[in-house]
């Protein structure tokens, strides 16, 4: 049986993008709510949120073409692409009413408009681009989309990715305009530092949940450990909110539910080659994403990356997966291991034997020199030199397994786990994440209160997010909706 009161204190695991959308979510829809949000690091948003550790992107399929897989009839399916758009567009509205209601006050700090382009080379290729930017352009979604096989053209767009080329080279490239370029870390330190000030919601640092019970009223004891003191204590909550990264499955796991017995986890970790070549840097204004190598995780699609962190302009590629035991960048080098029981060690073992592909793909990239990765980056600017970039680690992801018949299955994307009783849920995965947490924790709201978000709530939210529930068909909706976000914004 689902919650049906409201809520009146929460404990949310983790100080990320997630839990800092809940938290203002929550405290507009139940003013009165008492939450609190307690972070293992002594910082916020330094995990996954982190720039440095996602991607980046704006992820609005724009040019992802992961999102937009060819059928064996040769068919391009753009429905992953607009539902992942209409998530992104749900987003910007959530953020415009931020800035219209005092919680940020500059959104340039985070966001910046950066093109976002698609490119190709080879027949087979640049065949399937055509026919995806045929589809799509259909669709008000992404009606501005503008394709082309023209090295002179797609030399306007980004010079350095056809400087280099054969000239008889077969490429093609699409161009959105209103892509962006978003700072997840600067965006959630932003919205936290506006809550604690306006006395909303209690946030402690350093501060790592240890364990989860479930009490006889309902209500959820969680124990919290001070790492600077050492000081244990225990807050009871009606409601719990793991939003911490890779690590979410560890506690999914203390809390005992038997939903979360059916998942586990395997971590990636990335790595970016970074350009310290201010003339390269200064040379290419976008970013330019190609196809996977098969067998490759959702989080590790190549970019060339324009990047703006910290009021610093930057170049990367990547990312490449690397190897490690961790489930956070901060984690322990047991978090696998711990995760591993003799509940789901079957399902695992079953998992990594019918994905062959992922671990060959793993093996070949933990491998990789630097002049490899190089070489690789080479596919994407020709004229690229070994000198000109470094080696930094990227964020760690844990690539989500669900049992399914007795079988692990890989899960792409974000995993919404929740308690029969909505009492408690985590959110898993990894790309597109950050980008589309709005309808993510607006997802969490509805399947742990459906009542609530089906009432009383409802209206609350379409008053933060006018778009929300709308016909993403409806051209002037879009239009309109955007011209007000890109205004507010400043995407435009």
């Amino acid at each position: 049986m689902k919650m049906e009161k409201q809520p009146q204190e929460v404990v949310l695991i983790g100080a990320g993008i997630m839990s800092a959308t809940l938290s203002i979510l929550l405290k507009k829809l139940n003013p009165s709510i008492k939450i609190s949000v307690f972070e293992k690091l002594d910082k916020i948003g330094f995990e996954s949120s982190e720039a440095f550790n996602n991607a980046g992107t704006g992820h609005s399929a724009f040019c992802e073409l992961n999102y937009t897989p060819q059928g064996k009839d040769g068919n391009v399916d753009i429905t992953k692409a607009i539902n992942i758009a209409k998530q992104f567009e749900t987003s910007k509205e959530f953020w415009t009413y931020l800035v219209e209601n005092n919680y940020i006050s500059s959104p340039e700090n985070f966001l910046r408009k950066t093109p976002h382009m698609s490119f190709v080379w080879g027949e087979d290729d640049v065949n399937f681009l055509r026919k995806r930017h045929a589809a799509m352009s259909k669709h008000p979604l992404f009606k501005d989309m503008l394709y082309s096989e023209d090295f002179e053209q797609i030399k306007k767009w980004a010079p350095l990715i056809v400087t280099g080329r054969q000239a008889g080279e077969k490429v093609a490239a699409t161009y959105m305009d209103i892509g962006t370029d978003i700072n997840f870390g600067e965006l959630t330190r932003e919205i936290f530092k506006s809550l604690q000030q306006k006395g909303e919601i209690t946030l402690e640092t350093s501060h790592e949940v240890k364990d989860l019970t479930r009490l006889s009223n309902g209500k959820w004891a969680v124990k919290v450990k001070d790492l600077k003191s050492g000081n244990n204590k225990a807050i009871n909550a009606d409601f719990v909110f793991i939003g911490a990264g890779g690590g979410a499955i560890l506690s999914l796991q203390k809390s005992g539910i038997p939903e979360g017995k059916k998942f586990g986890g395997f971590p990636v970790g990335g790595q970016w080659l970074i350009c310290q070549n201010e003339e390269v840097i200064n040379s290419h204004f976008a970013k330019v994403y190609g196809k996977a190598k098969i067998g490759a995780p959702p989080m590790s699609v190549p970019h060339l990356d324009t990047r703006v962190i910290n009021g610093k302009k930057s170049l990367l590629f990547g990312p490449f997966a690397v190897f490690s035991t961790k489930f956070l960048k901060e984690g322990s080098n047991l978090d696998l291991f711990k995760s591993v029981n003799l509940g789901n060690v079957g399902f695992l073992m079953s998992c990594g034997l019918n994905n062959m592909d992922l671990t060959k793909y793993l093996i070949e990239q933990v491998m990789l020199s630097k002049a490899q990765k190089v070489e690789s980056l080479k596919e994407y600017l020709p004229e690229a030199r070994l000198e000109d970039w470094f080696e930094q680690t990227a964020g760690q992801r844990v690539q989500v397994i669900e049992e399914q018949t007795g079988k692990g299955v890989l899960k792409f994307g974000t995993e919404i786990v929740s308690s029969a009783d909505g009492s408690i849920a985590a959110l898993l995965g990894a790309s597109p994440g950050a980008s589309t947490s709005v309808s993510a924790m607006i997802n969490v709201l509805t399947k742990c209160f459906p009542e609530l978000m089906n009432n009383e709530w409802k209206k609350e939210i379409k008053n933060m997010i006018p778009i929300f529930g709308e016909d993403f068909n409806n051209a002037e909706l879009i239009a309109n909706s955007r011209a007000k976000t890109n205004s507010v914004l400043k995407i435009k």
